[in-house]
């Protein structure tokens, strides 16, 4: 997995604010492209990497939709960089 990887999971999350989401998806979505932002801006060690992937999965497992079609199909593009992004960094 590459730093752009981890870029490109962060911009899909930023890239939700530019679309009407559901005002809980939209906490679980700000903390998740939080963390990913950090992961793509820090050169941390792959372990942390992995753990810090793992909260971000956990946040976008709480949001069920987003209310509309444009984030959810921005959600569903993280969910697939996010668990390609577990297994690259895996122990």
């Amino acid at each position: 997995m590459s730093d752009d990887a981890l870029a490109d999971l962060a911009a899909a999350l930023r890239e939700t604010e530019s679309y009407p989401v559901d005002r809980v998806a939209n906490r679980w979505l700000g903390e998740a492209e939080a963390v990913a932002a950090d992961l793509a801006a820090s050169d941390l060690p792959d372990a942390v990497v992995h753990e810090r992937l793992g909260h971000v999965e956990h946040l976008l497992s709480n949001v069920d939709g987003t209310g509309s079609e444009e984030a959810d199909a921005l959600v569903e593009r993280a969910r697939s960089l996010t668990a390609a992004a577990i297994e690259q960094y895996e122990e």
